[in-house]
């Protein structure tokens, strides 16, 4: 699903990217046909980057705000070294019961920790440093989540920020929570003297960030 590329364009895109396999195409049409929201779940370009991400950055320890049904987990887990861990979290049962059991049929699901509940709750209780943070979670904590993680990052660390363009509503006058909660997000982070960043436009935008 496109959110602001021309679909077109979108389409050649995943076209002229590596496939994930059958496993994936599995998984993003349980997610279609059991979810309420599947345009949450990343897909083969956002997937397949974040992959590349874990990869380059030779990442061994993941923190992960939002599993919905397990993509992202799962193609980051796929990228890991040997030893490497995915911590992830969600609120819900449900979605994450699906990220499970395709983890398992994956073989990656001994390198992810699944945890339940409050994402900040969830924070609280973890030591860093973490190579990678991906947050995609509810976009009104984004501030909290970035705070509560920023002290967690590796000094070489990368920070990835999903959903961070919102369909192209940032640019609109446009007072939906969720609109300005990312927008309050996008200026704190580029005026956060610590942090360096780039505003990537991928599928609904993604701001990488990492220490100045």
């Amino acid at each position: 699903m496109s959110f602001i590329v021309d679909p077109r364009v979108e389409q050649y895109a995943e076209e002229h990217t590596s496939p994930d396999g059958e496993l994936f195409e599995r998984l993003a049409a349980e997610t279609h046909e059991k979810t309420t929201a599947p345009q949450m779940m990343v897909g083969r370009l956002e997937g397949r980057f974040l992959g590349t991400l874990v990869r380059t950055l030779r990442a061994r320890r993941v923190l992960e705000l939002g599993t919905f049904t397990g993509y992202s987990s799962i193609s980051m887990a796929l990228a890991l070294p040997t030893g490497g861990r995915i911590i992830t979290c969600d609120v819900n049962e449900e979605t994450t019961t699906i990220a499970r059991r395709y983890a398992e049929e994956a073989g990656v699901a001994d390198r992810i920790d699944y945890r339940l509940g409050s994402g900040l709750e969830t924070i609280a209780q973890l030591d860093g440093p973490f190579d990678l943070v991906f947050i995609d979670a509810d976009k009104p904590n984004y501030l909290n989540y970035y705070e509560a993680t920023l002290s967690l990052l590796a000094d070489d660390g990368l920070m990835v920020v999903d959903n961070t363009l919102w369909s192209g509503r940032v640019v609109e006058d446009d007072d939906d929570e969720n609109t300005l909660a990312i927008k309050s997000f996008n200026d704190h982070v580029i005026n956060d003297e610590r942090v360096e960043n780039v505003l990537l436009t991928v599928r609904d935008g993604m701001n990488l960030i990492w220490r100045a």
